[in-house]
């Protein structure tokens, strides 16, 4: 675990050397240290970001347009908000120098050829952005080149919640804030007008690009309603949060799990979270932002649920993912329950193609698939029908495809709430499930959701929307909408997939407690086995359902 350093001011360059600020997350001007120490008395100031052929290459093997990590959607709004950067850069007399190759082998060579003195970039607890950053120390050490990395992309510092909690991550939310208390900047002015930046100094012969569009990249155009409807960058970013500010109201009354999942013509949330992950927008400057509408407000929700609580909740996740070992699986994986997933990939693509036969889910799949984004609780609901609620397929598996189609797909946050709903940590209580039928009903009884992401059942009349399979074959044909023919048969019987779901999950967690979680391959392909040779339905009371509806 490599734990970010803070120079002390003494330590600062001497006046008139030059500075590269070295961007990949922290997309924005507004509270972002490192591009303000870069500023800090230098001559010459290089804004750097690198196109990393792993994130931005096309791979024509992928399962939905994209490049190997990322899907169109996500690389669409990351360039967008590039561009944003570049404009807002130019306002202060600077400008986005963008370049192509492996990010070390080409910070390496801008270091040695522009002279750099002092490197200034924001502190990233991804392991892969660990990895570089620690081949980057390494070269600009030996260089004598000043390092700046300070941590911006979250409320706290995530080093010093594990030092504070004895060399470990608190394992709950509650520990998590009781811990952090109060961050030392809330009273700091986060949100200061830059007046000018230096400018950049002589580029040699550096092969710099401007930002480059999705056809630049090898991508093909993509009709406008195959498109995320949420345009990246600092502008829109800020400009969503002062409109979601401005709803004093909703802001102090905000209460998680609540909310519609089924509005999607003005989504029931802020929709800020692809913004957060990108650092368009300061989650610092956000959590100011709610306190100033709470204290104006008589009375408001407090965390877990409120929209303060959800800043919580991510630093949360980001810290037990900055100190667990092995955080991205469930192997060797310390706070991970084994349990005996399935390897199903039919099963696997049909969730992932919207083929599952509930419209419900298949709607959800399909919003995930054209826009990069759904509701929070729509992000519960198909994620527990692929995993403990009635699929049983690996919650790795599942963790990959939001990785790849959501435009907000964050390490942390992502892998933190597949653990989370496939009940392997975080939460335990298994029989608790989403049903694929009744849960979307009570928010949109007329299947609005449904017929607007799955056409071919806009006809269905709603006393079948949400169970096609169940209408009469003379409504099937005036709905032009043949179950097993224009639309897929359900793929599993939910009342009996749920159950042996759950008897699974019993037998999994007995021997997790028997043997203290040190589960091995053999022990996990027991259970598999055991399933497979007795799936009648459990009878005892512990395995009682609860279906949440």
């Amino acid at each position: 675990m490599r734990f970010p350093a803070i120079p002390h001011p003494t330590t600062m360059a001497s006046s008139g050397s030059n500075s590269l600020i070295w961007f990949r997350k922290g997309l924005r001007i507004h509270d972002n240290p490192a591009l303000e120490y870069a500023a800090k008395g230098s001559t010459a100031l290089y804004p750097v970001f690198v196109i990393d052929p792993r994130y931005m290459e096309p791979d024509p093997s992928a399962f939905s347009p994209g490049s190997n990590r990322a899907g169109l959607n996500r690389i669409r709004f990351l360039l967008e908000s590039l561009a944003d950067l570049d404009l807002n850069l130019k306002k202060l007399g600077s400008r986005l120098l963008v370049l192509k190759g492996e990010p070390t082998d080409v910070l390496f060579r801008c270091l040695s050829e522009w002279s750099i003195k002092k490197l200034c970039f924001e502190f990233d607890t991804e392991p892969y952005y660990q990895s570089l950053d620690d081949k980057v120390r390494k070269y600009a050490t030996a260089a004598g080149i000043e390092i700046y990395s300070p941590v911006s992309h979250t409320l706290f510092n995530p080093a010093d919640i594990i030092e504070k909690n004895g060399g470990k991550p608190p394992s709950t939310y509650q520990s998590f804030v009781k811990l952090a208390g109060e961050p030392s900047w809330t009273s700091s002015t986060l949100f200061s007008e830059q007046n000018r930046l230096p400018s950049v100094g002589n580029l040699g012969n550096f092969p710099i690009i401007k930002v480059p569009s999705i056809k630049e990249l090898g991508y093909e155009d993509t009709p406008e309603d195959e498109n995320t409807p949420f345009k990246g960058g600092e502008s829109e970013g800020l400009r969503r949060l002062k409109a979601s500010m401005e709803n004093k109201e909703w802001v102090a009354n905000f209460e998680k799990p609540k909310g519609d999942p089924s509005s999607f013509i003005k989504p029931a949330t802020t929709v800020l979270s692809p913004y957060l992950k990108f650092g368009c927008v300061s989650s610092r400057y956000f959590y100011q932002c709610i306190q100033e509408v709470q204290r104006n407000c008589k009375k408001h929700t407090s965390p877990p649920v409120s929209l303060l609580g959800q800043l919580l909740w991510r630093d949360f996740f980001y810290t037990v993912a900055f100190g667990t070992p092995n955080f991205d699986q469930m192997k060797d994986n310390q706070i991970c329950r084994q349990i005996p997933w399935k390897n199903d990939d039919e099963l696997l693509a049909a969730w992932r193609d919207a083929r599952t036969g509930f419209p419900w889910i298949d709607a959800i799949m399909m919003q995930l698939r054209k826009w990069g984004w759904m509701h929070h609780l729509a992000r519960h609901c198909v994620a527990c029908f692929l995993t403990r609620g009635d699929l049983f397929v690996h919650w790795e598996k599942g963790r990959d495809v939001f990785e790849r189609l959501l435009i907000d797909s964050d390490w942390a946050i992502n892998n933190a709430n597949w653990m989370w709903l496939s009940c392997s940590s975080f939460f335990y209580q298994y029989n608790r499930i989403y049903s694929p039928i009744t849960f979307g009903k009570k928010y949109d009884p007329n299947g609005n959701y449904i017929r607007h992401f799955l056409p071919i059942l806009k006809d269905m009349p709603k006393e079948y929307i949400y169970e096609p399979w169940t209408a009469p074959m003379s409504i099937q044909v005036k709905a032009k909408c043949i179950i097993g023919k224009d639309y897929p048969k359900p793929v599993v019987d939910h009342n009996l997939a749920s159950k042996e779901c759950k008897q699974i999950l019993y037998e999994a967690y007995e021997l997790n407690k028997r043997l203290k979680g040190k589960l091995s391959g053999e022990d996990l392909e027991y259970l598999r086995n055991k399933h497979e040779e007795d799936k009648r339905p459990p009878k005892s009371k512990r395995l009682k359902q609860t279906t949440i509806d």
